[in-house]
C-alpha cells in the first residue's frame, strides 16, 4: 500500500485530467497522497480536494519563496488551518537560497514561525532545503521537539546526519532514478523506519517518465530504486515506507511517539 508523502496535487498542471491521475494512483496500489499546500491558495485547493476523496490529506504552510508576505494575518490564518483533521503536517516550509525569491532573513523568520506553530498544533513540519543546509540544521536545532520530513532530499551530509540526530523522516523522490543522482550513501545511512518515497508531482518525473508531468502513480519507481540500492524487496520496502508515513503524518500512530 504505497504512499506518495508529497505531491504538489492541487496544482494547475493536474487541471485537465485529475480525476484519471487518482484513477491511475488508485490502480497503481497507492493508499494515500499528501497534498501539499505551500500556499494559501494551493491550500483552498487542496483543501477542497481533500473535501471529495478521504484517501488525500493535505499540508499547510508557506513556501520559502513567499516568506516576504509572512505577516500577523499568515500566522492567524495558518494557526486556524493547522487545526483541521485533514491537514497532517505544516509546510512545506524552509529555505531556498538558490533562487533567493524572498530575502534569507524573512525566510528564516518565517521558518521558525512556521515550526513554532506546528509545536502548537502538534504536527509535523515539512521541510524544504536548498543550499541552504547550515542554516536549516541550525533552526532545526533550535526546535528540537517538532518531528520534520526533509523532503525530495538531494542535500549534503551535514544535514542528512543532524536530521537523524534529532530522529526526524528522510523522504526521497524521482531524482534516485536519474543518471546524474549521486546520493546513495544518503539512501543507505537512512534508517528504515525513518525512509520516505515521494513524487513532488508535478516535478522530478523519474525514469522512465522523465522530462513529463510527474503524477502519484509513479511513485512506485521511486521505491523500487530504493529498494535496489538497500538490496530489500521492494514489497518490504513499500511496507516500511508506508508504516513510516502512517506514524509521522498521524495516520494510525500519533505523532508524538517521536522522541528526538
Amino acid at each position: 500500500m504505497l504512499i506518495d508523502t508529497h505531491c504538489h496535487l492541487a496544482d494547475p498542471a493536474y487541471d485537465p485530467d485529475r480525476a484519471e491521475v487518482l484513477a491511475r494512483a488508485w490502480a497503481a496500489g497507492l493508499s494515500r497522497i499528501v497534498a501539499i499546500g505551500e500556499s494559501r491558495p494551493a491550500v483552498e485547493r487542496a483543501l477542497a480536494l481533500a473535501a471529495d476523496e478521504p484517501r488525500i490529506s493535505v499540508t499547510a504552510g508557506v513556501h520559502p519563496h513567499d516568506a516576504s508576505g509572512w505577516s500577523a494575518e499568515a500566522e492567524a490564518w495558518l494557526r486556524e488551518v493547522l487545526r483541521r483533521p485533514e491537514v497532517v503536517a505544516a509546510g512545506e516550509m524552509g529555505l531556498d537560497y538558490h533562487y533567493d525569491h524572498s530575502p534569507h532573513q524573512a525566510q528564516r523568520a518565517a521558518f521558525e514561525a512556521q515550526l513554532a506553530l506546528a509545536r502548537e498544533a502538534g504536527k509535523p513540519a515539512v521541510i524544504h532545503a536548498r543550499e541552504a543546509d547550515d542554516d536549516v540544521v541550525a533552526i532545526l536545532r533550535a526546535h528540537p521537539d517538532v518531528p520534520a520530513i526533509l523532503h525530495s532530499f538531494s542535500s549534503g551530509p551535514g544535514l542528512l546526519r543532524a536530521g537523524l540526530d534529532l530522529r526526524h523522516y528522510v523522504s526521497f523522490s524521482g531524482m534516485v532514478t536519474f543518471k546524474n543522482w549521486q546520493l546513495d550513501n544518503a539512501i543507505l545511512e537512512t534508517p528504515l523506519d525513518r525512509l520516505l518515497v515521494e513524487t513532488d508531482g508535478p516535478y522530478l518525473a523519474p525514469v522512465p517518465h522523465r522530462g513529463k508531468r510527474n503524477e502519484p502513480g509513479f511513485v512506485r519507481h521511486t521505491a523500487e530504486r530504493i529498494a535496489a540500492v538497500r538490496g530489500l524487496p521492494v514489497e518490504e520496502l513499500i511496507s516500511s515506507t508506508s508504516a513510516n508515513a502512517a506514524r509521522v503524518f498521524g495516520f494510525s500512530t500519533p505523532w508524538r511517539e517521536h522522541a528526538p
